[in-house]
């Protein structure tokens, strides 16, 4: 039944492919073909050498660059657009953006649950791209077609924008928003399924794709403040969309060429429904005596391994979850009533709540990173628009391209860290990762509280300046954006790949 839904999703043929590959002289069966739940798009077990690792992670790589320079080159200037070319008063377009972008944020939510419960992430990420264009799309139409922009077909300048920009404007938005909600949850995981966790170099490989993924993050972040950016206050709102469509379309028609070498994960059902009826039979069996032997714990059989993934070993950690996996019986015999998955559980679905929960105070601790974060695109703009930000006495440098600095940083210490610190590190701890995941979290959050005292530092002594009738340069800037950037090498990376690392399989 599985096999005939992987076909549906992957192959345009109803009938299996026959697998006459065969392992070649010298080859182990381990080496030839990619034992861990993934599917090539035939259904089949994909091949190590033509599937998966890098020359399938770049096409995805590709795409998430024009995903971030479409996302930057809209939210760095919204704000903007609003006030000057909708001509909305600051509160409304504060209101306007910070829906916008509470929205955006939200949407993964629904865009990661249809992953895992209905289409799998390669469809959601296909479906994402068409929305992202649409998008885009109708963004550059309302600057092209009369009817569609700000003013209408009127030639003359305007107080306010017609009400069908507003519409076409704010659908475009929405449609964004969605699109982001499809690619944020499945991008990287997708290109993180191309590596083999079970094979050694490719598990090598993997923790450079993480570098590699926030370096094509920050070209884009980079490019969407700068270039985009100049050509919305230089050249025209028309043309600043039109380039984000095209590059949009670009990456999409790259990323569908690479359809036969990437590695498929077949969708399991959404993951908290399991972990739902674990606390429900811990909760219903509460009086339960857990037995002090975890063999005589419910368990799914070895042979279902490659069907619902990997099995995992028990821990003594949390054991009051563990009352879902303990058999009932009565007479001495297993109970047939109370064999339903919301009185019993396996030991690997106990075990799997227990790597969410065990991630909890991590997560915690990454709001508090988060808040700091958020300063960049915020406060400090509003600090860079209150400065002095011209070059040589000629050019104003756009206050929202202040932002790409913090690009700057984290692409450079990515790239530090990635060609010179972990080869060193990784001779000097045996650790494959050069520190252990939750240092690195920790290293990029003391250079957040230095950036943190060094923005108030500068904040005080622009406001001495402004007291005194001076106006401070906004280069005083750079060492806040640049250290927060160094720090999101760190923690950013640090966190995804622990999220990643530690989530079961079925996430």
């Amino acid at each position: 039944m599985q096999k005939n839904h992987t076909e549906k999703e992957y192959s345009s043929s109803p009938v299996e492919t026959p697998d006459t590959r065969s392992v070649s002289d010298g080859e182990s069966g381990m080496e030839f073909q990619v034992h861990d739940s993934s599917l090539d798009y035939k259904g089949r077990v994909p091949l190590r050498s033509s599937t998966g690792s890098w020359k399938a992670s770049f096409f995805i790589i590709a795409i998430e660059f024009s995903e971030r320079l479409s996302y930057f080159g809209i939210a760095a200037n919204m704000i903007t657009y609003m006030t000057t070319v909708m001509h909305q008063d600051l509160k409304t377009a504060a209101n306007s953006v910070n829906i916008w972008t509470g929205v955006t944020t939200v949407t993964p939510l629904l865009g990661g649950f249809l992953a895992d419960a209905y289409t799998g992430r390669y469809l959601v990420i296909l479906l994402s791209a068409l929305l992202y264009v649409m998008g885009l799309g109708l963004l550059t139409l309302t600057q092209y077609i009369p009817s569609l922009k700000p003013c209408g077909s009127s030639l003359n300048e305007c107080d306010r924008a017609t009400k069908v920009h507003h519409v076409v404007f704010f659908v475009a938005a929405y449609l964004v928003s969605l699109a982001t909600g499809g690619y944020k949850p499945c991008l990287e995981s997708f290109g993180a399924d191309q590596f083999d966790d079970n094979h050694f170099k490719e598990r090598k490989q993997k923790v450079s794709f993480f570098n590699w993924w926030n370096v094509s993050l920050c070209c884009g972040l980079f490019l969407g403040t700068t270039v985009i950016v100049y050509l919305q206050d230089g050249v025209g709102w028309g043309a600043a969309f039109l380039t984000l469509t095209i590059t949009m379309v670009a990456t999409v028609l790259v990323f569908i060429l690479g359809r036969p070498i990437y590695r498929y994960r077949t969708p399991q059902g959404s993951p908290l429904t399991p972990m739902f009826r674990v606390l429900v039979a811990a909760l219903l069996k509460r009086r339960l005596v857990v037995p002090s032997d975890p063999a005589f714990l419910h368990e799914a059989p070895k042979s279902e391994e490659k069907v619902q993934g990997r099995l995992l070993a028990h821990t003594n950690q949390l054991r009051f979850l563990d009352k879902a996996a303990t058999i009932e019986y009565e007479y001495g015999v297993a109970s047939e009533k109370k064999l339903n998955p919301w009185r019993l559980a396996t030991v690997t679905q106990v075990e799997e709540l227990k790597l969410v929960l065990k991630m909890v105070p991590v997560w915690l601790t990454s709001l508090i990173f988060g808040i700091g974060i958020v300063q960049t695109s915020t406060f400090f703009v509003k600090q860079a628009k209150e400065m002095d930000r011209r070059v040589f006495n000629r050019f104003e440098i756009p206050a929202a391209s202040i932002y790409t600095l913090t690009a700057i940083g984290m692409m450079t210490s990515v790239a530090l860290y990635d060609r010179l610190l972990l080869p060193y590190l990784r001779r000097a701890t045996g650790n494959e990762r050069g520190i252990n995941i939750l240092k690195r979290i920790g290293i990029g959050m003391v250079f957040l509280i230095t950036a943190m005292i060094i923005s108030a530092l500068v904040e005080r002594q622009r406001l001495r300046a402004l007291h005194n009738g001076n106006i401070m340069s906004a280069f005083w800037l750079a060492p806040q954006f640049l250290i927060i950037g160094i720090g999101d090498g760190f923690s950013l990376v640090g966190m995804q790949e622990y999220f990643y690392d530690q989530v079961p399989d079925s996430m």
